[in-house]
């Protein structure tokens, strides 16, 4: 697979995190099944699963109810692959990182197509705000073992509707920009808000 290395490695650039600790904090999380992702190129509806990823899913939500991805971008677009936002505002200044939380990838979750995951270091436990969907099943970056190499990427959700709109983003020209050699939508993709959704139909609609 010609792009495994250079997701890899620039995966391994990116960090991601936990803030929740204590039971309540996971319970409070818990009431959301939903959040609502606003971006310029329409709206993405991901059901988070609390029960297979509670790290992070708590995790995600403490930086929802942060407001640390209002205002930020897809940085990372690589087609037939992921995009990936979280990290940085269109200025390409960093956004704000808690400690970082435990890898989960070994709940059962796959790096299926339309799954949301935790980005990180070549760390296996660095993850912190950063996150990506895939666009296409990406098994090599599911867990295979508790070592280095091993540990895969933590899925924590899915995608329920707007699958059209991360196609979208998948496939729009990428360049040069910031602090980054390549990979970068030459038309910023910005994300406005991602808020907690109360959706009633959890049906999968996936577009």
């Amino acid at each position: 697979m010609r792009k495994c290395k250079p997701l890899l490695s620039i995966l391994g650039l990116i960090s991601l995190v936990f803030f929740c600790t204590g039971a309540s904090a996971l319970h409070l999380d818990k009431k959301y099944q939903h959040v609502e992702i606003q971006t310029s190129l329409g709206n993405i509806i991901i059901q988070l699963d609390h029960k297979k990823a509670p790290k992070s899913t708590a995790n995600f939500m403490q930086y929802v109810k942060e407001q640390t991805y209002d205002r930020t971008i897809f940085h990372r677009v690589i087609k037939d692959f992921m995009i990936q936002g979280g990290g940085y505002n269109s200025g390409f200044k960093k956004t704000p990182s808690n400690a970082p939380i435990t890898n989960e990838a070994d709940n059962g979750l796959k790096n299926l197509r339309g799954t949301i995951a935790m980005a990180r270091t070549r760390d296996p436990h660095s993850a912190t705000q950063q996150f990506f969907i895939n666009s296409v099943d990406n098994a090599f970056l599911d867990h295979r073992s508790k070592s280095l190499s091993g540990w895969g990427y933590t899925v924590f959700g899915k995608v329920v509707d707007g699958m059209k709109v991360v196609d979208k983003i998948n496939e729009l020209k990428t360049g040069r920009a910031g602090p980054f050699n390549s990979d970068v939508p030459v038309n910023a993709v910005m994300i406005y808000h991602v808020v907690p959704y109360k959706k009633a139909d959890t049906t999968d609609h996936h577009d």
